[in-house]
């Protein structure tokens, strides 16, 4: 049990955290016009989230 404890949970966390770093990294090298986030129209809205109703238009 503490081998488990003293050397596979701080690899496990590390892995877990080497692997976030690199997927939030891999954004420097993409093109420009998909590293930024989704647009998102009002319009989208109701087809994202159907439970919001929203009765703008």
């Amino acid at each position: 049990m503490t081998f488990l404890r003293q050397y596979i949970a701080p690899l496990a966390v590390l892995i877990i955290f080497l692997l976030a770093l690199f997927a939030v990294s891999a954004r420097i090298f993409l093109p420009s016009d998909m590293a930024a986030p989704a647009p998102v129209a009002l319009d989208d809205l109701s087809t994202i989230m159907p439970q919001i109703g929203l009765n703008i238009f």
